[in-house]
């Protein structure tokens, strides 16, 4: 193991674990940050280069707190996955004020929160990743997605902004826009069960492409990268 401390905010189920197997195999420590506070892979583990936290990505208190936890216990952070986001779907009538602002408070402020306690040590050391895992919504609204664009779109652009704050001082900070449904266990049952298996991108390979990602020599760094499954219309 090299030493190389990887964060994954918004850790869970599918997406989240994916990431924490690929990154985990590559060598990486692993701080795995979820309200839940939950663990990747044995419950009874005694892996201490896995380390689970408690915490609210979109309070920044609490996001602070637990990243601070995180330095303390394993050193200085060399990359950071931005997973966190609120599925929350509805047309302009089905949604509320407060869905709207915890979607924005989780994807958005959250990534800022993170942004401005890790991302100036990384420019110090003139070192480290920020990748997010972002979504079609970003680019574009839709009659299901009025809380949920606006969030993604508030931090792909975010994300932009930080890519060119940051990149000149070492820093790479990449956007992965995933256009398609993730192969999990609750969109097979609730979201599209009657869907076959090339229907869905399967976590693994996008967990891939952010490692790709994170090991890209600064001399062709990319921002913004598109996943989709080979049949997705776009």
């Amino acid at each position: 193991m090299d030493g190389k401390v990887c964060v994954i905010i918004g850790f869970g189920p599918g997406l989240g674990a994916a990431y924490a197997e690929t990154f985990k195999q590559a060598g990486y420590s692993l701080a795995l940050l979820s309200r839940s506070g939950a663990t990747f892979g044995d419950e009874s583990s005694t892996d201490t280069s896995v380390r689970p936290y408690r915490c609210d990505a979109g309070n920044p208190d609490s996001l602070k707190k637990a990243l601070s936890a995180v330095q303390s216990d394993l050193g200085e952070i060399e990359v950071v996955i931005y997973n966190a986001d609120l599925a929350q779907f509805g047309t302009l009538e089905d949604v509320s004020e407060l869905q709207f602002e915890q979607s924005w408070r989780v994807g958005a402020l959250g990534l800022f929160t993170t942004a401005k306690l890790l991302g100036s040590q990384m420019a110090e050391r003139g070192s480290g990743v920020i990748i997010v895992s972002g979504a079609t919504a970003a680019l574009r609204g839709n009659v299901w997605t009025t809380v949920f664009a606006p969030s993604k779109s508030a931090q792909r652009t975010l994300a932009n902004a930080l890519a060119k704050q940051l990149g000149p001082r070492g820093v790479h900070v990449a956007y992965l826009v995933i256009d398609g449904v993730i192969d999990t266990e609750d969109t097979r049952t609730n979201f599209a069960p009657d869907e076959p298996d090339d229907f869905f991108i399967k976590p693994e390979r996008i967990a891939e492409t952010a490692l790709m990602l994170a090991r890209q020599d600064k001399s062709a760094w990319t921002f913004e990268l598109d996943i989709r499954p080979f049949g997705e219309k776009w």
